[in-house]
């Protein structure tokens, strides 16, 4: 299987390598690049591939310029440290992807599917769906400028903070020191403005980090309740509805 590799990072190189090695399914690497502009020469002077692995994030840029230059008409693979939320917009298309640092299980499934699916190429990509999703992955809130008292204002980083609830409607955030800052958002904006992959909404009082979770356990009427650190003053309990969204996300 002729085979591009697209990868600007010499240590997910090497892993990538050695996962392909692990899997043995014929690769013969005919090309590696690690920048838009090296690709789009590559292609200028190379026939099609059977495969391409794709970082997204490479030296001069995101690699969705290639395909505004050229076309790519065989399946691609792409590798990237992005999760499953940026990720979306691959899983409509069907595009194959690992997150790094790539398993030989991981690249292994990769190609069964391409095996299956018998090389065709994958339907094309709505690349402005996936900018979107990436641009929104790196738009969520790093710092929070919180008042205190008098005309001051502290930084709060987020990886601070182990929970957001709500005090005699209020809200407040408690940081893993147990400190308590008063802010200015309601709970509904604040799950707009936090990465999900890092924070729940588990009810209506509570945003949970997910760093903050020291336990689960089992409540009547298929709920569950969470121990926090620092603890909460109050149980925080997850509906019977909100379940299976929580451990999907856990």
């Amino acid at each position: 299987m002729k085979t591009l590799i697209i990868e600007d990072e010499k240590a997910a190189l090497r892993n990538l390598k050695a996962a392909m090695k692990e899997v043995d399914a014929e690769f013969e690497i005919v090309g590696e690049t690690d920048s838009v502009t090296g690709t789009l020469e590559w292609f200028a002077f190379h026939p099609m591939p059977d495969l391409v692995f794709m970082d997204i994030h490479l030296a001069d840029g995101s690699a969705f310029g290639i395909f505004e230059q050229t076309d790519i008409t065989c399946p691609i693979i792409f590798t990237t440290a992005y999760d499953e939320y940026a990720l979306q917009a691959f899983k409509v298309n069907s595009i194959a992807y690992l997150l790094k640092p790539i398993s030989s299980s991981d690249l292994q499934q990769a190609i069964d599917k391409l095996k299956i699916l018998g090389g065709a190429v994958q339907p094309a990509i709505d690349f402005q769906a996936v900018m979107h999703a990436l641009k929104r992955e790196e738009s969520y809130k790093t710092h929070f400028l919180v008042p205190v008292k008098g005309d001051r204002f502290v930084p709060v980083g987020v990886e601070q903070i182990s929970y957001f609830y709500i005090d005699e409607g209020a809200v407040k955030a408690v940081t893993q020191s147990a400190e308590i800052f008063d802010f200015q958002q309601t709970l509904d904006e604040l799950v707009e403005q936090l990465n999900p992959r890092q924070f729940f909404r588990a009810n209506r009082q509570y945003i949970i980090a997910h760093k903050a979770i020291t336990g689960v356990s089992l409540w009547f009427g298929g709920r569950m309740v969470l121990q926090l650190s620092p603890a909460a003053s109050e149980k925080v309990i997850i509906s019977k509805a909100r379940v299976p969204a929580f451990k999907e996300w856990f």
